[in-house]
C-alpha cells in the first residue's frame, strides 16, 4: 500500500459506492472487502470497510456512519486526453448526482470531482496572458469542459 492513502467515510452505502467506482474506472478493481462480525457495531455480514484501485490509486473505504459528510474542499481530480474521455467520466460519475462549474461534478455519494481536459493546463499556462485570460474566461462559462470551446478561446484573440 502507498504511503498515503484516501480514505472515505460512507454512511451506510460504502459498498453501493464500491461497486459503482469500479464500473466507472476502466483500469479498477476491488482489493479487499472486510464485514461486521457478530458483536461489532454494524449488522453482521454488511459491508465494514475495504480497498480499491481506481487507475493505479488506492482508496479505502468505510461504513462509518453519519457522523460526516463530504464536502467539495476535498475533490479528485480525473485527467483527461480527450474530449470523449471528458464526455465519458462526466456522465458517469453524474448519475444521480450534480454538475457545477469549471468541470467540477459531485456523484451521487456526494465525492467531488474534477472533470479536466489535459489541454487545459497547457493552455492557461501560455506565456501570451491574453491567451491564457481568454481560456480561463472561457471555462469560468463552462460546467462540462469543452476541448473545443477552449481552444476556439484560445486561437481568437
Amino acid at each position: 500500500m502507498p504511503k498515503i492513502t484516501p480514505f472515505l467515510w460512507f454512511n451506510d452505502n460504502a459498498e453501493e459506492a464500491v461497486n459503482f467506482y469500479t464500473s466507472v474506472f476502466k483500469n479498477s478493481k476491488v482489493v479487499s472487502v472486510s464485514r461486521y462480525g457478530e458483536g461489532s457495531p454494524g449488522t453482521k455480514g454488511t459491508f465494514m470497510t475495504g480497498t480499491i484501485q481506481l487507475e493505479g490509486q488506492d482508496f479505502m473505504v468505510l461504513n462509518g456512519g453519519p457522523a460526516f459528510t463530504f464536502t467539495p474542499a476535498i475533490s479528485f481530480f480525473v485527467d483527461c486526453k480527450t474530449q470523449e474521455e471528458v464526455d465519458y467520466y462526466w456522465n458517469r460519475l453524474l448519475e444521480g448526482g450534480k454538475a457545477d462549474q469549471c468541470g467540477w461534478l459531485t456523484d451521487k455519494f456526494g465525492v467531488s470531482w474534477q472533470i479536466v481536459p489535459s489541454v487545459l493546463g497547457e493552455l492557461l499556462n501560455d506565456p501570451d496572458a491574453a491567451k491564457s485570460q481568454r481560456v480561463m474566461e472561457a471555462m469560468l462559462k463552462m460546467v462540462k469542459l469543452d476541448i473545443a470551446g477552449l481552444k476556439r478561446a484560445y486561437e481568437n484573440g
